[in-house]
């Protein structure tokens, strides 16, 4: 049988291509391809005609291997685009996903609006995968394309969603102008949820329209420090240069209690995520808004629940572990306390974090600089 198409005239590169596609492997194995023999497929696909692949089923066929073996990955993207292959919309997804800040996730989230994936996209910002919620999200205000407005606008007021959900969508209303003027509509109008307002604020402050830019600063004030005085934006606190030594000593200083609930190496206690490499997972803006508003992002797997007792009695803190018998509570100071589920009456998860608010009045504004520069410092060696 043979896999050559009939209806192309093509030179002797063309030919080499084409065989190469049908001697790397069985075309129709049932079995996955190793990555030596995916990385030859690819570069062989890419070298080929549209028109011509799809013109011919034995070619198409070992495409659409090709794209089973590197589902999720960025580099799918180009080869699904090229080929205009169909119903990839859950592969184009999941890219996005996974990489909501690289352009092959923002292409992808691109492709899946440009066809059939809508409701897709709806279903998985308001799926029981929070993770995966927020990162879609993200992809959907990176995307740069005005159709994602009413894909996120719902979300902001969406009680019943994880929190990073929520910011995730306030963050990318804000990149668009009419997104940008339906959260200053929802604050004006008292309907912006009080987890929302710092995202929305510091969002608002950096957007390139000046009007939108001066109301929010009105509608949206800033936080005040210690004395009573409105910190600087945090925009501005950002571009700040801090000391590193004295913000090392900052952090583990008692009255801060950063020391309590986060480790940096083998220093301080893991009720928080550990915070060793945090400098290479959030930039100074992220930084300050986790501890001037600690709710308004909530690292996952960190949710605050209230599990209460059919004795009255309450546990409140991070679930860590569970069987089929017992549940384990590490409360805000490390301790791990265990109960058995026949006593438990009900849990639910909490809107606040367990970091407590406030940490910043404890500290001048240059310390809080200081403090950051250090957090910031902290990355893979």
């Amino acid at each position: 049988m043979s896999f050559i198409p009939t209806t192309f005239h093509y030179n002797a590169r063309v030919k080499q291509l084409i065989a190469i596609l049908f001697l790397v492997g069985n075309v129709f194995a049932a079995e996955p391809l190793p990555l030596a023999k995916v990385n030859t497929l690819i570069e062989a696909l890419g070298r080929l005609d549209p028109a011509l692949v799809n013109s011919n089923p034995a070619l198409k066929e070992r495409l659409n291997q090709v794209l089973d073996a590197v589902r999720g990955e960025p580099r799918s993207v180009a080869l699904i685009k090229k080929f205009q292959v169909p119903d990839r919309e859950a592969d184009l997804l999941a890219v996005a996903a996974m990489h909501p800040n690289a352009p092959a996730g923002v292409e992808a989230m691109g492709m899946v609006l440009a066809g059939n994936g809508k409701k897709a996209v709806a279903a998985l910002l308001t799926g029981k995968d929070a993770k995966q919620a927020a990162a879609v999200a993200r992809a959907l205000g990176n995307s740069n394309n005005q159709k994602v407005i009413p894909l996120l606008a719902p979300l902001v007021t969406n009680a019943k969603l994880h929190v990073n959900v929520r910011k995730e969508a306030v963050k990318g209303l804000a990149n668009f102008e009419a997104g940008a003027k339906h959260l200053l509509g929802l604050a004006k109008s008292g309907k912006l949820p009080q987890s929302a307002k710092f995202t929305a604020s510091l969002a608002l402050s950096t957007v390139r329209w000046p009007s939108i830019k001066a109301e929010a600063a009105k509608v949206l004030p800033p936080l005040f420090g210690a004395n009573a005085k409105p910190l600087p934006p945090v925009a501005v606190l950002a571009k700040r240069k801090g000391d590193i030594a004295n913000g090392a000593k900052i952090f583990l200083r008692e009255a801060v209690q950063c020391a309590r609930c986060h480790k940096v190496g083998d220093a301080g206690i893991e009720v928080g995520p550990a915070l060793t490499e945090i400098g290479d997972k959030l930039p100074k803006t992220e930084l300050y808004a986790s501890i001037l508003d600690p709710s308004a992002g909530i690292s996952f797997g960190y949710e605050a629940w209230l599990v209460t007792m059919k004795d009255g009695n309450a546990a409140f803190g991070i679930i860590e572990s569970e069987t089929d018998d017992e549940i384990f509570v590490k409360g805000p100071t490390g301790a791990v306390t265990k109960h058995a589920k026949a006593n438990i009456k009900s849990r639910a998860q909490q809107p606040i974090s367990l970091m407590p608010p406030g940490l910043h009045l404890t500290l001048k504004v240059e310390e809080l600089v200081d403090l950051i520069e250090y957090l910031s410092s902290l990355k893979k060696k």
